[in-house]
């Protein structure tokens, strides 16, 4: 409570995170909800207060609010998702479309889970140990295919992910070539993400058919990072001004206790001074003691309206402490 309570600083390191701003990938949309799942857990381990119920819910906002008018989302910097972006660029729509994955590596499985996510709907799972191929195509909910009858399938494909450890390219311009007749000259797109390349780079002068290798695509992210940065400028406008929000209402909370004791010193009179009254009136009816202590309430309230409003209006300004200090004075509060 203490370094949120007195360090800005602190504040909006914790925003910045929240927003992506603070970690190895601008951007990255999971970092938000790392957050928000530290924020649940601490919530109901009983470890928070309110300043950090506060304090989290706008950090959890900002995030949101980033995302929502930046596009620090929009561009791709992953080698696995700018392929897919990439894929989108050239068949506008991945829905329906048709995929292959060679090799049963983590790039490759990546690259597939991000086309599945964006609408592909059918994946061959090739490798050539033919066990992994399976357990891939089990977890993205595919078909693994025999290594000897990829040629075969890759006529009744879109998208290609190719990631082996093979020394040389395994998919050749002929091969290809053979394909797209069968395809009727159908558009083909191959992401060849392997080191040393899968794919021929000859297969790229082949009509309707496009290639992009690592170094096409480590070309995109470095773009693409770039742009991210420029957005991160407009996303720090937001958490400063979400800082500046959250320190006034901070500040705010140093007047409450204040306003509440005035309040209570006030009725405290009020009850006081009421039943000397009542006293000294004789017998009454209910209606007109009720009469009575709405008159002495309204005068109280009426009183304190003005300066529980200045007090308020105060944070902000730097003179809070000031106000603070001197009503407790001036009503002798602390007594």
């Amino acid at each position: 409570h203490l370094v949120y309570r007195y360090d800005t600083e602190a504040v909006r390191h914790l925003f910045r995170v929240a927003a992506s701003l603070d970690s190895l990938v601008v951007g990255e949309p999971q970092i938000l909800g790392q957050v928000k799942a530290a924020y649940m857990a601490a919530r109901q381990a009983g470890r928070t207060g309110s300043v950090f119920h506060q304090l989290f819910d706008r950090a959890l906002g900002v995030g949101k609010a980033v995302r929502h008018e930046t596009g620090i989302n929009d561009n791709a910097v992953s080698v696995s998702y700018a392929a897919v972006e990439l894929a989108k660029k050239i068949f506008e729509s991945l829905h329906q479309r048709t995929a292959m994955v060679l090799g049963a590596g983590e790039t490759s499985e990546l690259a597939a889970r991000h086309l599945v996510r964006q609408g592909v709907t059918s994946i061959f799972v090739a490798n050539r140990t033919h066990e992994r191929a399976v357990r891939l195509a089990q977890a993205l909910q595919g078909k693994a295919i025999a290594w000897d009858n990829v040629e075969e399938h890759l006529a009744h494909t879109d998208i290609v992910v190719s990631s082996t450890a093979a020394p040389e390219p395994i998919v050749d311009k002929a091969m290809v070539q053979r394909v797209m007749r069968a395809r009727r000259r159908q558009a083909m797109f191959f992401i060849d993400i392997a080191v040393p390349r899968d794919i021929d780079p000859a297969v790229n002068s082949v009509e309707n058919v496009f290639l992009y290798d690592i170094d096409d695509l480590e070309h995109v992210i470095a773009a693409n990072r770039r742009e991210r940065e420029r957005e991160a400028l407009v996303a720090e406008e937001i958490v400063w001004r979400e800082v500046r929000q959250f320190d006034q209402w901070l500040e705010a909370q140093d007047a409450v206790p204040t306003i509440v004791a005035l309040r209570r010193r006030a009725e405290r009179i009020r009850h006081e001074e009421l039943e000397k009254a009542l006293a000294k009136l004789g017998p009454l009816d209910d209606r007109q003691r009720r009469a009575i202590d709405a008159l002495t309430s309204g005068i109280v309230n009426k009183l304190l309206h003005t300066p529980t409003v200045n007090l308020k209006r105060s944070t902000g300004q730097g003179r809070l402490r000031d106000y603070v200090q001197l009503v407790r004075h001036l009503f002798d509060l602390d007594s």
